[in-house]
């Protein structure tokens, strides 16, 4: 144990003690160090002896000094030893490993289930008791349970009829199909399972963290439909065994003919199955703390009811059970009415009519008219339970389906047909109450195979729930498989086959068929089974609501938030009532063969999802997926996906569609409106290695002109807020994608971007805000660059990925070029259109964009006017087709204009133009401008001269900014030698000197600092030149001055005074290309100033640089007086054909 001290400063309170270990060494300047700073100097401390040990590290205590990022109301971000300085200022983000591990020692994964309610139920609101480890065990925890959910109602009440039904053999197929689906689905679930730490949520939670939110909420809610059905269904199994089998008197409506008993019975289910349910309900709002501590009881009634079976088979060898059961000819009477079998009976030598006669005759007369198969057969009495070495195995080897209402009849027994049968639905014969198929008892069986979540389920109470839920689920499976494989044999070699196709047991008076192979008395199954099924309702009504409690507190159901309270404790009362309305309508149902298939999809779907979750994350090999469960493979999760969704459809069909529309309109409405979760789900994966193909595909080769469509790229710009400046160009987008193709939406931000990284950050929020206002469907793109125009050549030479790039860019005209100060902004726009032209890349610049329409516009009766004046690759006629597309230009008509020289046939040129757009397959009016060769009027000259001589005052304008530049340069440089001077004759002086010296230094870099900022590569900072001189106070010498100024005069055109401006004559060439500008525009307007909008080719930017400013000058004349103009400029390729 580390020995240490407190040193307590006499004067200082104790909450400012400051620990030294006694193993402290003195610092750099021979002094022991104290952890105190200078004010503390007076204060004398003293030590007090600490035995506190740490509990892990080298017991070094947390370093107190004020000069290592602490402060008085900082005291949480203390780091552990004096070692570990270097990482101090990332604790924050990194804590220790030693804190770390002590924080997962300290972990505890209870459930936040019945256990947590019961507590808060007894303390009723006061402390709360201290929680202890769970120490469930794999036996308790997982075997047992999944044991008492998988064995219930469907083997007490209806393996016997599947047997008789479909035979041994192929009851042997459904059963051996249904529990290799169950064992392969537990293997999937053990794998996951085992992938790190479960908390308590089953399956929900497994599916969910593996598919993500939209597939685990979609599969939770059928599962959570499942769970509830299943509760109706075992409720529906209580009141069954209560009415057929307990008390049959006690049956409010009761049938006057036999063939209205069916009608009954279920009108009878169907109000004792409400009341039960409402009873349970009850119990289960009260306290679900009595349903927890009967499911021991449950449980033992299962058991025994499995042993009594068993018992009872081995009890048919030595001494089978006395069931007689009385035939007709070959077909089995109920017996209920009657007490021998026999048709007449001497009684002291007079032959009399027993009760069975008085069934199939008018009278007890022996002269009375009876029913012709009653006349022609005799009755024969035989057992039902013939016992295991009987040989009756043969006999219910093979299947008897058969429609509702056929006789339940012996097979290979003599009697001759009836000649009449229309009377028989009259007499007491057992009959089929449903038709009877193979893909019907497959959907009625599959239920008591499902309960192999209960472990998972409870993986929160468990001591190890990574090493339980495998085993003891797999030991559960196991198990269940032998007694139901088992069950089936010895079923079929113990009793007869009309015994075990009577489905209620009336030809063995009422008996529960099962029960009359049971050891010792029948009673032991039907009130082991009576239990089970109101045990299994109860725990179905209590784990349904939590399930659904667990889905809604996720929020990834939206109209489910309101299941996600409850009371005070947490018990899910909302929930419950859902539930408990939901159950109601499968005992509406009322019948027990309708309520499992139902169930039956709803447990089938989920364990297909457990599967293909399984197999997605094996075959994905994400690097998270490591199963301490070593025993799966991709090919048995597929085996298992399969067999499950080949199960849906055999059981019901209809069915499966239903539960798969179901659970594709749950997936579809939290994809469309839940919120966003990221839990790492295995469909990324899959979407991931998808794309990662589909892109490898695309970098194959380009696309075909038909394949072409505008990939665009949407170059945005932001205010100081970092809000979107033009958002009329995501609208514009919208309408021309319509959702197709690629969209980036890019920006540029001026700076770096250590130091712009949160404005970025606030940037892409803002332009992903914008983007879904406006229904644009893309990717947002925000790059920091020292200038802007690097960050535009970035954006368009390396976004997108592969194939999948952008082959288009969409801007903005940059409408205040004109008033801006800084030439930047137009300087950038024309660079951005060269290094486009250079891509290969089409161009689109908007005008007037914010006058553009929105989504939610509708333009009535209009055109879009294309004005088709060069030809580069057809994108001016594609624009407007894509367009119309959209509901907001729907009604717009496209008109195409051309335009003729004085040479061109005008006439023709419309025929071959009406020619080519009929082989587009594009509807639109054709019009052929001529435009006749006419002198350059006085008024394009002036203009061309006003432009040329604003271009030589700017040149000017930046000529002065240059000077002033190289005057801060000269300014530094006298600066920087004038410190060094003075530094010369100080450097061994005093500290004052020193201090001296370092202020000049910092005056230095100051000035060095101005004068970097002022002589950048680019003007975006001009204001701080303006600024620097008068902060540096220095002379500017004569000498220098005339030096400058004379460098400045051997430069060409750099001595053209104001004066001159105005007695320059324009150039030739400037004169040419504003006469052209002048007279489209004038044509452009005058016939197309009232269409919604124009597209006009974009003439491209001078090879030479000196003439850009002319270059936006002219545009701006070709654009005058329109409203909205979109420029087009094609990428160097045809995308458009005439071919299909």
């Amino acid at each position: 144990m580390t020995e240490r001290f407190v040193v307590i400063p006499v004067g200082q309170s104790d909450n400012e003690n400051i620990e030294v270990d006694s193993n402290s060494v003195p610092d750099d300047d021979g002094e022991e160090g104290t952890g105190g700073d200078g004010d503390n100097q007076g204060v004398i401390p003293i030590l007090e002896y600490s035995r506190e040990p740490n509990k892990y590290g080298d017991g070094n205590p947390k370093e107190s000094s004020p000069f290592i990022n602490n402060t008085d109301n900082d005291k949480g971000t203390l780091y552990d030893g004096k070692n570990m300085a270097l990482f101090e200022e990332e604790m924050d983000s990194n804590p220790m490993v030693s804190s770390l591990l002590s924080n997962l020692a300290n972990y505890t994964n209870l459930t936040q289930g019945v256990r947590e309610h019961e507590e808060a139920d007894e303390e009723e609101g006061a402390k709360k008791k201290a929680v202890t480890s769970p120490q469930m065990g794999t036996f308790i925890g997982v075997y047992l349970p999944c044991l008492q959910n998988i064995l219930g109602v469907i083997l007490f009440l209806r393996m016997t009829w599947i047997v008789g039904t479909a035979g041994i053999l192929e009851t042997f197929i459904i059963v051996a199909m249904c529990c290799t689906c169950t064992m392969l689905t537990a293997i999937s679930m053990s794998a996951i399972a085992t992938n790190g730490v479960v908390p308590a949520g089953g399956s929900y939670y497994m599916i969910s963290r593996s598919l993500g939110p939209e597939f685990g909420g979609a599969v939770g809610l059928c599962f959570y439909l499942g769970t509830t059905f299943a509760g109706a269904m075992y409720i529906l199994g209580t009141i069954e065994i209560l009415l057929t089998y307990i008390v049959p008197n006690a049956a409010i409506f009761k049938a006057e003919d036999k063939e209205h008993e069916a009608e009954a019975l279920l009108n009878n289910m169907r109000v004792y199955g409400t009341c039960c349910l409402a009873l349970m309900s009850i119990v289960v709002f009260v306290g679900v703390k009595y349903v927890n501590k009967l499911a021991l009881v449950f449980l033992a009634c299962v058991v025994l009811s499995i042993l009594a079976i068993y018992a009872g088979v081995i009890k048919t060898i030595f001494e089978p059970p006395d069931f007689p059961i009385c035939l007709l000819g070959n077909r089995s009477l109920q017996n209920h009415n009657f007490d021998k079998c026999l048709k007449t009976e001497e009684i002291d030598n007079v032959t009399v009519t027993t009760q069975l006669w008085g069934l199939f005759c008018d009278g007890p007369s022996l002269n009375a008219s009876c029913n012709d198969y009653f006349r022609d057969n005799e009755v024969t009495q035989v057992q039902g339970i013939p016992g295991l070495l009987s040989g009756v195995i043969s006999e219910n080897m093979w299947s008897a389906y058969g429609p509702s209402g056929m006789l339940v009849e012996k097979i290979n027994f003599p009697s001759r047909p009836a000649t009449n049968t229309s009377q028989d639905v009259y007499m007491p014969y057992v009959v089929n109450d449903i038709a009877t198929f193979f893909t019907l008892l497959v959907g009625i069986y599959f239920p008591s195979v499902t309960g192999i979540m209960a472990g998972s389920n409870r993986s929160g109470d468990l001591r190890d729930a990574q090493k339980s839920i495998p085993i003891g689920t797999i030991l559960a499976i196991a198990t269940t498989t032998f007694i139901y494989l088992s069950c089936v044999v010895l079923f079929g070699a113990c009793i007869d086959g009309t015994v075990l196709r009577d489905k209620f047991g009336d030809s063995v008076k009422g008996n529960l068929v099962i029960g009359t192979l049971s050891w010792p008395s029948p009673w032991v199954i039907v009130i082991g089974s009576f239990f089970s099924c109101c045990g299994a309702g109860l725990q179905s009504l209590t784990g349904a609501p939590r399930l659904l409690q667990a889905i809604a507190r996720d929020g990834i159901v939206p109209f489910l938030e309101v299941f996600g309270h409850g009371k005070a404790n947490g018990e899910p009362t909302w929930a419950l009532l859902l539930t408990a309305a939901i159950c109601e309508t499968g005992i509406l149902i009322a019948s027990l063969d309708a309520v499992a298939p139902i169930l039956s999809m709803f447990f089938l779907m989920c364990y297909l999802f457990v599967n293909l979750a399984c197999a997605l994350q094996t075959l994905l090999r994400t690097p998270n997926w490591r199963p301490r469960f070593k025993f799966y493979h991709w090919a048995l999760s597929f085996l298992g996906m399969s067999l499950c969704l080949a199960l849906m459809f055999i059981s019901s069909w209809y069915y499966a569609l239903v539960a798969m529309m179901i659970a594709g309109c749950i997936y579809k409405y939290i994809e469309y409106r839940g919120a966003e979760k990221e839990w790492g789900d295995g469909i990324r994966g899959l979407s991931l290695n998808a794309a990662r193909y589909a892109l490898m595909r695309l970098e194959e080769a380009p696309p075909h002109t038909k394949n072409w469509r505008p990939q665009v790229m949407v170059l945005l710009n932001v205010d100081s807020e970092m809000s979107v400046k033009h958002p009329r160009l995501l609208s514009f987008t919208t309408q021309l994608k319509a959702g197709k193709g690629l969209t980036i939406v890019g920006n540029v931000l001026e700076g770096t971007y250590l130091t712009k990284e949160t404005e970025a950050k606030r940037a892409e929020t803002n332009i992903k805000s914008a983007m879904s206002a406006e229904k644009t469907k893309g990717f947002c793109h925000v790059v920091v660059s020292s200038n802007l125009r690097d960050g535009f050549s970035y954006l368009i030479q390396s976004a997108g990925l592969g194939g999948m790039k952008h082959n288009t860019v969409l801007m903005a005209w940059p409408g205040t070029w004109k008033q801006s100060n800084d030439p930047q902004s137009w300087r950038n726009f024309i660079e951005t259109i060269r290094e486009t032209t250079a891509a290969h890349q089409a161009l689109l610049v908007a005008k007037n964009v914010d006058s553009f329409p929105t989504n939610q516009d509708r333009l009535g009766e209009g055109t879009i006017d294309v004005w088709w004046i060069v030809h580069d690759g057809g994108m001016l006629m594609l624009l407007p087709f894509l367009l119309r597309q959209h509901k907001v230009w729907r009604k717009c008509k496209m008109r195409i204009f051309t335009v003729a020289q004085m040479d061109d046939n005008s006439i023709q040129m419309k025929k071959d133009l009406q020619t080519f757009l009929y082989h587009l397959r594009l509807d639109a009016e054709v019009e052929v401008v001529e435009m006749h060769d006419s002198d350059i009027s006085a008024f394009t000259y002036e203009k061309t001269l006003v432009m040329e001589q604003r271009s030589q005052m700017l040149k000017q304008m930046q000529l002065s900014r240059t000077e002033r530049e190289r005057e801060i340069q000269s300014i530094t440089d006298e600066s920087r030698s004038s410190i060094r001077r003075k530094n010369q004759p100080g450097s061994s002086g005093s500290s004052t000197r020193r201090q001296s010296a370092q202020l000049e230094d910092n005056k230095a870099d100051e000035a060095q600092l101005i004068h970097d900022r002022n002589t950048a590569s680019h003007a975006a900072m001009n204001d701080k030149a303006d600024a620097a001189p008068e902060r540096v106070h220095m002379t500017w010498t004569k000498e220098k001055f005339f030096t400058e100024r004379n460098r400045h005069r051997v430069e060409p055109n750099a001595n053209m005074g104001v004066r001159d401006l105005f007695n320059m004559k324009p150039n030739q060439s400037n004169v040419r290309r504003m006469h052209t500008a002048v007279k489209l525009n004038e044509v452009v307007v005058n016939k197309s100033q009232g269409a919604h909008l124009v597209l006009l080719n974009m003439p491209g930017p001078p090879r030479n640089r000196g003439g850009d400013e002319n270059y936006m000058e002219f545009l701006e004349v070709l654009l005058e007086g329109l409203n909205r103009v979109l420029l087009v400029r094609g990428g160097g390729r045809e995308v458009i054909t005439i071919y299909s």
